[in-house]
């Protein structure tokens, strides 16, 4: 396993977000995380970042307690808006990461070109984010993200604020990313359907956990082929099948 959670458990302001809750994610898998608000989805990725502490149990990356942030960890964000630099480029913003890791100046062009022809932004690299479509915008911090090569692509709704044309895309420019790269990726969602078109592995959560509901719902294998399609995978009986099994297990009827 790339990335191991042991009994870890979290608290924040007095209340227990996350009971103790064990599972490992392994090279090149895609993990989707569900679940309604408020039930620990996104703090167990900042967990796993190294942004926040268990408050009991232990992450390990690649059998190493996490501790802090690591350039091996990439974080895409939500808020994409929020997320670039209004004042730079697409090039200089993919350039961040490149910045921060010490790449040498002269190294930079060729990778970030490199990096923008895989995410098809090339042709925009000299414009600046109020520029750009939201969906484009979410391909920069896809992009500066990749330009770190990290281990770990941690992935914050990345596509809830997009319309659903734009999302559809992206899925599956991001499926497309992740096969051909060989990425290991968790990837929290709201949207059911979302997770079982992207994920291997489906985690579902439950908000308020108590002993007898423990914060992990259940875990769920995809074993759906791949490459997968909008249409005829959305169609296909165990899509459906897994569908309902993840409604039942949130509690839905």
């Amino acid at each position: 396993m790339l990335l191991e959670f042991d009994r870890v458990g979290i608290h924040l302001g007095g209340r227990e977000i996350l009971s103790p809750t064990s599972f490992g994610v392994a090279s090149g898998e895609f993990v989707c995380v569900i679940g309604p608000s408020g039930c620990g989805k996104t703090t167990l990725l900042r967990a796993a970042s190294g942004f926040v502490a268990p408050s009991h149990g232990q992450v390990r990356r690649a059998g190493m307690p996490v501790g802090a942030p690591s350039r091996e960890v990439a974080f895409v964000f939500q808020d994409y808006s929020r997320a670039l630099l209004p004042w730079r480029t697409v090039a200089q913003n993919v350039s961040l990461a490149l910045e921060a890791a010490r790449v040498p100046a002269a190294e930079r062009p060729t990778r970030i070109g490199k990096v923008l022809e895989t995410v098809g932004l090339v042709a925009h690299a000299h414009k600046f984010p109020a520029q750009l479509s939201g969906g484009m915008q979410q391909r920069v911090q896809i992009a500066r993200c990749l330009a770190q090569r990290p281990q770990l692509l941690m992935m914050d709704e990345p596509f809830g604020a997009l319309d659903a044309m734009t999302r559809e895309a992206l899925q599956d420019e991001l499926a497309r990313l992740v096969r051909e790269q060989g990425l290991t990726v968790m990837f929290v969602t709201h949207d059911l359907e979302e997770a079982l078109y992207l994920g291997d592995r489906v985690i579902a959560l439950r908000a308020n956990p108590t002993p007898q509901r423990p914060s992990l719902a259940a875990m769920i294998d995809v074993p759906l082929p791949r490459p997968r399609e909008q249409l005829t995978t959305k169609e296909h009986p165990e899509f459906l099948r897994l569908r309902r099994e993840l409604y039942r297990h949130l509690g839905h009827p």
